[in-house]
């Protein structure tokens, strides 16, 4: 028996050797006593994701276009139209196809891909084709093109080289200026005459527009910019209670738009502020309600081009719990509700996001690794 109870200590520290997983992320703003980790991006799933994007963005058809024709001479093809977002299905995807390449080179400097992914950038960044998109925008009747869903993801890809140290990184990023500054300014010309704001949980959500747009605004230091979106965005938000997220989602929402609103507002107030405005908007989180907002959905069906959508609800919901959770006070008791449910709704769709339909393969890794970004912060 003596025998046996000197091995006892040994065996114990044995099993907490093993149960120790040395990968683990374990930073204060992901875990914490009794909560799981949030997955770390490995370089393995930054390949997978490449090989999707570099396939999508030089992807033709099928092509989705969203575009007003002015007469019978413009009846022509995507990369005649935008030669350099033709792919991905629809051009704000190809844009956010483009940003993510550019934010894993970044992260992943030596992935086996790199090469490949200059190689396509510097095809299509071009002082030409880029000429041709902001040619594009100046037509009759396309004010509203992309509005601001496309105009939030072309932004964030120009903040995504701005800050970029790199050779190809700047020369991009000067390359784009155009368009982006096109964008800017339809935005100034735009959020004046917008009294209300759009809520639905699809590409015309005004806070998802506005969230991009500022992280440009203050990486680019265009104040002006800056300080219409934030005024807007408390003329919008500021006074709302008791987000209706009961209702929530409907059935082809990517975006959740109480946590969209909540994402915004994070930037825009300070933390006080903040938490004092967040704990009006969703009041019961830390009791779990509401629990549907706290759930990840069913997706029933990945080969249909909306229900898919709600596999993106689950990134895009994650990567706002996330970051919501890091703007709150440490020991607010809605913090570990919050992570909890962000890693219930990463590990809902990851698993996915490479289904071998092209209906969630043209665009969700964009979501997958905007969402590890956030995690990663």
């Amino acid at each position: 028996m003596r025998r046996y109870l000197f091995f006892l200590p040994l065996f114990f520290a044995m099993i907490l050797f093993t149960c120790k997983n040395p990968a683990e992320k374990t930073g204060d703003n992901m875990a914490g006593p009794g909560q799981n980790v949030f997955p770390a991006f490995s370089e393995e799933a930054a390949s997978n994701f490449v090989h999707l994007a570099l396939r999508c963005v030089q992807t033709e058809y099928p092509n989705k276009l969203s575009h007003v024709m002015n007469g019978p001479s413009e009846v022509l093809p995507p990369e005649t139209l935008h030669p350099v977002f033709f792919g991905c299905f629809d051009w704000h995807s190809c844009v956010h196809g483009h940003w993510m390449l550019v934010k894993v080179l970044r992260t992943f400097p030596d992935l086996p891909e790199a090469d490949s992914i200059r190689r396509v950038l510097r095809s299509h960044f071009t002082t030409e084709k880029v000429a041709a998109e902001v040619a594009y925008l100046q037509q009759p009747n396309r004010r509203s093109f992309e509005r601001t869903y496309g105009w939030a993801w072309l932004l964030k890809l120009q903040e995504e080289l701005l800050s970029w140290d790199d050779p190809d990184g700047r020369q991009w990023a000067k390359t784009l200026q155009p368009l982006a500054d096109a964008f800017v300014q339809r935005y100034l010309d735009f959020l004046p005459r917008q009294a209300y704001p759009i809520r639905r949980g699809v590409h015309p959500n005004t806070a998802f527009g506005l969230i991009f747009a500022l992280d440009y605004a203050r990486q680019s230091g265009n104040k002006a910019l800056e300080d219409l979106i934030v005024q807007r965005s408390r003329d919008y938000y500021l006074n709302d209670r008791e987000a209706p997220a009961r209702w929530e989602p409907d059935g082809d929402d990517f975006l959740s738009p109480s946590l969209q609103e909540a994402y915004l507002m994070l930037r825009v107030l300070p933390q006080e502020e903040f938490t004092n405005w967040f704990h009006h908007w969703l009041p019961r989180l830390a009791e779990g309600e509401p629990a549907n907002l706290l759930t990840p959905p069913d997706v029933t069906d990945r080969t249909d081009p909306k229900i898919v959508h709600l596999d993106g609800l689950d990134l895009s919901r994650a990567w706002c719990m996330l970051g919501i959770a890091r703007a709150l006070p440490a020991d607010d008791p809605d913090v570990p509700v919050l992570r909890q449910a962000a890693l219930r709704h990463a590990n809902a769709t990851l698993p996915y996001i490479s289904s071998g339909n092209y209906e969630g393969e043209h665009w969700l890794a964009s979501f997958a690794v905007y969402m590890y970004s956030v995690g990663d912060e």
